[in-house]
């Protein structure tokens, strides 16, 4: 007799470790690493190629790891993006010029290539279709509060240490994390994966680039991701030019994480509750959208603020909906593929966005940036709207069998 499968909530509480340990360990080197290769002598624009190598690293490789997870199982998938993403922090601790640290930063795209499309696709795979909403709420709550709590530490041990303290803590924790989850993640996959007989990859990328629900999911979190790089790149620099103080700015940082995290949750068990998750979307996208031209428009901390508010909520919305929804829009064997997709637009929606606005801010200012980024997400939410039709994982099944014989 076999061993008793762990429960929902196990499963749950496994992933949220997993995002969150594995998350946090990475995010540590973002503030940390500009910094150690300007010490090296690293150039301005050498800075931006490494942290752009890691972009379009994880970018592109998303969608192959994602379908590789669909072939040989989630674990070993997860455990070699942790693993790769603790190397990675310990590579680059003894790193000493550009060219080292610009491979090894790649490598570490690598890392959460393959972890950020097969943990979502893990969440999907044991989540009853009237729990997928939660589920994305929890497990996207515990990341986000990852990448947040990542840099804080970041900062911390390197004021209190060194940079290459921080690299070297990183690499611990990913090596806790990669421990833990070794012992505590489920050897298979859930049951479906074992009768369902595996079709040809070539025919399951062929079939979802036809899957216009599908598209749209990914063509609007390609737009949405647009505003997270443009705020990440320069946000802080238009508070700045609005005589708002360095540790304002970090109080509307944290202002838009906090609702963005704690909204999550009532956000997800609402979506499981609405007759379509595609309406959350789109509701959360133009609050988004909003917020970004509030941004834009914002000259004092109070509009600031409110800005900051409704960016969370719209990011809470729209992030767990859209996460919640690619799963039932196709078959079960091509979960890791979709992921992988969903994933890949986030990193491109967020290298494009830093990339192009630079120029932009340079000819026209940072409140063009916003008008413009905003403008972009509105056209994202329209494109989201004409092209999406509800299709359920059942009838989605059927085609990919009838599209076998």
């Amino acid at each position: 007799m076999g061993s008793k499968a762990p429960s929902y909530r196990t499963l749950i509480l496994i992933s949220c470790l997993a995002g969150l340990g594995c998350f946090t360990a990475a995010n540590m080197r973002i503030p940390i690493l500009p910094l150690y290769a300007r010490s090296l002598g690293v150039g301005a624009i050498g800075i931006g190629i490494i942290n752009s190598l890691y972009m379009m690293a994880a970018a592109t490789l998303s969608m192959p790891l994602g379908i590789l997870s669909d072939r040989l199982g989630r674990k070993r998938l997860v455990l070699a993006g942790i693993l790769v993403t603790a190397l990675s922090s310990l590579l680059l601790a003894l790193s000493r010029n550009f060219p080292q640290i610009m491979i090894v930063n790649a490598f570490a795209g690598f890392g959460i290539g393959a972890f950020t499309p097969t943990m979502m696709s893990f969440v999907a795979d044991f989540s009853p279709m009237t729990h997928r909403g939660r589920s994305y709420a929890w497990y996207t709550m515990a990341t986000y509060l990852g990448m947040s709590l990542g840099p804080a530490l970041g900062g911390f041990f390197a004021q209190l240490l060194s940079y290459q303290w921080v690299f070297t803590i990183s690499a611990v924790l990913g090596f806790i994390v990669f421990s833990t989850t070794l012992f505590s993640f489920p050897k298979a996959n859930p049951e479906h994966h074992d009768r369902t007989p595996r079709r040809d990859s070539r025919k399951i990328i062929r079939e979802l680039s036809g899957n216009n629900p599908l598209v749209a999911c990914w063509l609007v979190t390609l737009f949405t991701s647009l505003g997270v790089g443009v705020c990440i790149s320069f946000l802080a620099l238009h508070a700045s030019d609005q005589g708002i103080g360095v540790g304002k700015i970090g109080l509307i940082f944290g202002t838009q994480a906090m609702v963005n995290v704690i909204g999550r949750i009532p956000f997800g068990y609402l979506g499981d509750r609405v007759a379509h998750r595609s309406d959350l979307v789109l509701t959360g996208v133009l609050a988004y959208s909003i917020s970004i031209l509030g941004i834009g428009l914002s000259t004092s901390l109070a509009m600031f603020f409110i800005s900051a508010v409704v960016m969370g909520i719209g990011m809470g919305i729209s992030f767990t909906a859209v996460g919640a929804l690619i799963p039932e829009l196709v078959p079960p064997d091509s979960v890791g593929f979709a992921m992988g997709g969903y994933s890949a637009c986030i990193y491109f929606g967020m290298m494009l966005s830093s990339s192009t606005m630079g120029a932009v801010a340079g000819e026209f200012g940072f409140r063009a940036c916003f008008l413009i980024t905003a403008g972009l997400i509105a056209i994202g939410a329209v494109a989201f709207s004409l092209l999406f039709k509800p299709t359920s994982v059942a009838q989605a099944a059927v085609e990919a069998v009838d599209s076998d014989r």
